[in-house]
């Protein structure tokens, strides 16, 4: 089938490499042109595990394309994704101007009858928006042409989004009709070899499945987090009762594990979206603003502990950071709980020494060259100098360091652990003091 894809970010640029290698023909289009033309040459502009060699595999092949000629995209195919920026407005509302934006693109330049695919994350009435605004350009050109808005909103994971396009849990389509059905059936036909994993069902539910699915996962990691506060009250270890509840199988042990914060793209937005839109029909969502206020309290918790350590007196101290991107397998540091920390740092005159994997090109790209900043090329040597160190994101090459060289190095033996990646005793019997969350000792809970 011919496919075109419009935006090429994080949700539109693996979709299209995904539907070109299951051997749809495939059109990208976006308005940057800088990034089509390092598309063209190879350079992809996020990390993402499996996705480079995809894009330049199906590029090579001829099954993928890369244009901002948006007149094209609309010319090569009847399907047509929308896959550009919902970024949040100022009282937390999704901002549709880009997925509007196009609608009215496509509709501008079609010249027979298309099927639009909403795979932005949208609020519920967006499809209707859609359909509104690519009718009226239509008939403000004076043509009746066919057209179709569908919803079919992604659930890809960063650092796993390449499988999870491939082999996704589910496939949702809001849509009423059977001809779209059958469209879209024929479209994902790859994905459904095992098994049956479309849903239909009718276009505001599958709207709000989107946000549903995000924030349920949201309160998950919030109510662990405010478990975590109560372990470290009553002295209790949040690792063991989250082995505890995990083992019910009605709770299971995905998303229960307590850290410093959640980020990412998806989740702090989301949930703001669907807070606003419960507030646009006068409905008190309560759960949902308390998911959101346990988040924010929990990424200061890491800035909180290491000023009680350091009686409140950071001038002058180094801290050494492990980890920079919200989560691993990413360089994604949109809502990063580092960065919350770090400018609490250096607004009290601490310094940082940091290494993440693969973030640091995008930490220098937003802080740019500072002073109280180092980013340095291995985990060793981000302690050198350091007065303490702090976990922030969980990547594999953290999980099990030498604290022999950790205490022989850092001013001071203290570890501030953000993700509970050690066992309290093991690093104690190393000589470093340890702060994780919950795990029954804390500075000052």
């Amino acid at each position: 089938m011919k496919v075109t894809v419009f935006g090429v970010g994080y949700v539109g640029l693996v979709q299209a490499a995904v539907l070109a290698d299951f051997g749809h023909d495939v059109v990208c289009v976006d308005v940057d042109s800088d990034k089509i033309n390092d598309l063209k040459n190879g350079i992809i502009p996020i990390y993402e595990p499996g996705l480079t060699s995809i894009v330049e595999r199906n590029y090579g092949e001829g099954r993928l394309g890369f244009t901002t000629d948006a007149a094209e995209g609309v010319r090569h195919a009847e399907i047509q994704f929308i896959a550009v920026g919902t970024p949040p407005d100022e009282d937390g509302a999704a901002d549709l101007k880009y997925v509007l934006a196009v609608a009215s693109t496509i509709a501008t330049h079609m010249t027979s009858k298309k099927i639009i695919v909403d795979k932005s994350t949208v609020p519920v009435g967006t499809a209707d928006k859609v359909l509104s605004q690519v009718s009226e350009v239509l008939a403000t050109r004076g043509e009746a042409i066919e057209h179709y808005v569908v919803s079919n909103p992604e659930f890809l994971k960063e650092g796993a989004a390449v499988n999870d396009c491939m082999r996704p849990d589910r496939i949702i389509i809001g849509t009423a009709s059977e001809y779209v059905k059958a469209q879209m059936r024929e479209l994902y036909a790859p994905c459904n070899r095992n098994h049956d994993r479309m849903i239909f069902m009718d276009v505001r539910s599958a709207e709000l499945t989107k946000y549903a699915a995000n924030c349920m996962l949201a309160t998950k990691i919030s109510f662990m987090n405010e478990i975590s506060r109560l372990a470290e009250y009553l002295g209790a270890d949040i690792e063991n009762v989250r082995r505890g509840i995990g083992s019910d199988e009605r709770i299971g042990y995905h998303f229960i594990y307590a850290g410093c914060g959640y980020g990412g793209s998806c989740f702090p937005k989301d949930v703001q979206a669907l807070v606003h839109t419960a507030n646009s029909i006068n409905y008190d969502a309560q759960l949902l603003k308390s998911v959101e206020a346990v988040n924010y309290r929990q990424k200061e918790v890491l800035f909180d502990r290491i000023s009680r350590y350091f009686a409140g007196d950071l001038s002058g101290k180094t801290i050494a950071l492990w980890g920079l991107s919200f989560k691993p397998k990413t360089d994604d540091m949109r809502e990063a709980t580092s960065r919350v920390l770090m400018e609490s740092l250096w607004e009290q005159g601490a310094k940082v020494r940091a290494y993440d994997p693969e973030a640091m090109e995008e930490t220098q790209r937003i802080y740019g060259c500072r002073e109280d900043l180092e980013l340095v090329g291995t985990k060793e040597s981000a302690l050198q100098g350091a007065d303490a160190l702090v976990i922030c994101t969980e990547w594999k090459a953290f999980w099990a360091p030498d604290f022999d060289q950790i205490k022989g190095t850092l001013r001071q033996p203290v570890i501030f652990d953000g993700r509970n990646l050690y066992d309290p005793q093991q690093v104690e019997r190393h000589g470093l003091a340890y702060y994780g969350i919950g795990r029954g000792r804390s500075v000052s809970a």
